[in-house]
């Protein structure tokens, strides 16, 4: 099994898509024309890391409002495990399935992984700032949970 070579490069247009959200929407990442994005790629609904990282979005998420920026949350999880997620923790901002990991193609961040020994595909923790005119200006790839948010915020806030 070989990685998914990104196609999402810093200084280039971010690729955009449609992907499913609760209430059986779509969001297109053009929607937010005008807006900084904020899109982070996290494994697994229901899991402590991201738990805690989408925890941290959601306790930030006037702050990111403050500085025009939208928080978008995508995982391979189905829209049904995302609606518990959201609702059990009170998440305020879109979570979206890429149940086919064709966005997480897109941004490379479907790679491949170890674990005991045994390799697999599998998504890799990685968050992108999008700027208002939809061109990609940072990102932050295979990231530590802990103060990753409040890193993403700084860059959101000075952008």
């Amino acid at each position: 099994m070989a990685a998914i070579k990104a196609k999402a490069f810093v200084g280039k247009k971010a690729p955009d898509f449609t992907l499913p959200t609760i209430g059986g929407r779509e969001v297109k990442l053009s929607d937010y024309s005008g807006k900084k994005v904020i899109l982070f790629f996290y494994p697994k609904d229901l899991t402590p890391a991201c738990t805690q990282e989408s925890c941290d979005f959601r306790d930030n998420y006037a702050a990111f409002g403050a500085s025009n920026a939208v928080v978008l949350g995508i995982s391979i999880d189905t829209v049904a495990t995302h609606e518990r997620f959201a609702s059990k923790y009170e998440l305020p901002f879109e979570l979206l399935a890429d149940t086919e990991h064709k966005v997480c193609e897109l941004y490379g961040v479907w790679q491949l992984k170890k674990l005991y020994g045994r390799e697999y595909m599998g998504l890799v923790r990685s968050t992108f700032l999008i700027n208002e005119k939809g061109k990609l200006v940072r990102e932050w790839r295979n990231l530590r949970v802990k103060a990753h948010v409040q890193e993403v915020l700084e860059a959101a806030s000075t952008l």
